[in-house]
């Protein structure tokens, strides 16, 4: 896809709104009036008459927010809770995601829209084999083993802000040990998933932060930030978890 495509969703008052922009065309949004034309209409009292403008790049889009008091979010629905906040007067301030949810305060339900923008490039890996001056290896920032319980134990801390980018709970200990009791001889128990954290924490991601003995959530919630901050758990480690179990009819 070349360009930037804007799309606006249908609801009970107004039919969809699709708007497809070359690199260098601008998109203007917000309420609008008759003095203050806008190229997409969000009809909400408590949105500015012009609030922001879309500029589409050659491989990406810019966002500038034209209020002087409120915050634009733009949200990444594909990324685990990836956001990026927009300031106000903000002007041009580059958006990375492929796809984009623009989300507007207002009172009551909040409005949005999507953006699309083209597909990202990537090099490939042939292109960044370059030899060593010195003849020496690049070290691994972080060397996790996909195959190992403690990798295991990671995904599974990982697994609700995977699934719901809104999630902020973090699995206890005893939580993982029962996630994890499905899969044949990988099931750890409580003492040794402590460890395995103690360890994914101290060895293989190396936070910082100091944690009280007694308390692990802390510890949890480092390791779980640092690992899907840099991508070192995706969604397509969920697949090394076991399936899910359907709600009990007493649970539904």
């Amino acid at each position: 896809m070349s360009g930037v495509l804007v799309y606006l969703p249908s609801d009970s008052r107004r039919d969809s709104v699709r708007r497809e922009l070359a690199p260098g065309e601008t998109l203007r949004f917000g309420r609008g009036a008759s003095g203050r034309l806008v190229d997409l209409h969000l009809d909400n009292p408590t949105i500015p008459r012009l609030a922001g403008e879309i500029l589409a790049v050659d491989d990406h889009w810019r966002l500038s927010n034209f209020s002087n008091d409120r915050t634009f979010v733009v949200e990444n629905p594909e990324g685990a809770g990836e956001y990026l906040r927009i300031p106000p007067r903000r002007a041009s301030c580059p958006v990375p995601f492929e796809f984009s949810r623009v989300v507007l305060t207002t009172q009551g339900p909040t409005a949005s829209f999507q953006v699309y923008a083209p597909q990202h490039l990537y090099l490939e890996s042939s292109d960044l084999e370059l030899p060593e001056a010195d003849g020496s290896s690049t070290v691994s920032a972080f060397s996790l083993d996909q195959d190992a319980i403690y990798f295991l134990v990671l995904v599974t801390l990982c697994e609700p802000r995977l699934r719901d980018e809104s999630s902020t709970a973090i699995p206890t200990s005893r939580q993982v040990v029962e996630r994890l009791s499905a899969l044949p001889d990988r099931n750890p128990t409580l003492r040794a998933v402590n460890f395995h954290i103690d360890y994914l924490a101290e060895q293989k991601l190396r936070v910082k932060q100091p944690f009280e003995e007694e308390r692990l959530d802390g510890k949890r919630a480092a390791v779980v930030d640092t690992a899907l901050r840099f991508g070192l758990v995706r969604e397509e480690h969920l697949s090394l978890l076991p399936g899910r179990r359907p709600p009990r009819p007493s649970d539904a």
